[in-house]
């Protein structure tokens, strides 16, 4: 019995931006993102890494004074991610290292752009 389980394309994108939510809200709760040198709530990296990937702009916090140089970066990166679509950069990756883009990809980067 070899099954492989596929996860279908809106799965597969919905996966993606899971994955970059959690990794910004690792990255926003560090101490080293927040001004005062504390950590910040998980819940408030959490929001703050959701509607910056989801380009809402909503936060928790004020974000001039409250997030450090590293942390406003990250915030920029989740931003500049989430309003291109991870795919984008995929595409870009393998653009940039010449290799062929194959269809799951093609298919993957028009339903991320709604194309």
């Amino acid at each position: 019995m070899n099954s492989k389980t596929r996860l279908a394309l809106p799965q597969i994108l919905t996966l993606g931006f899971l994955i970059i939510i959690l990794v910004g809200t690792f990255l926003l709760s560090l101490p080293i993102s927040s001004k005062s040198g504390h950590m910040t709530s998980y819940i408030n990296a959490f929001f703050t890494a959701t509607s910056a990937t989801c380009v809402t702009g909503m936060t928790v916090v004020n974000t001039a004074l409250h997030w450090s140089i590293f942390g406003k970066i990250v915030i920029l990166m989740l931003v500049e991610i989430g309003g291109l679509g991870f795919m984008t950069f995929a595409v870009l990756l393998f653009v940039f290292m010449r290799r062929k883009v194959d269809l799951t990809t093609q298919l993957l980067t028009q339903q991320s752009l709604n194309l």
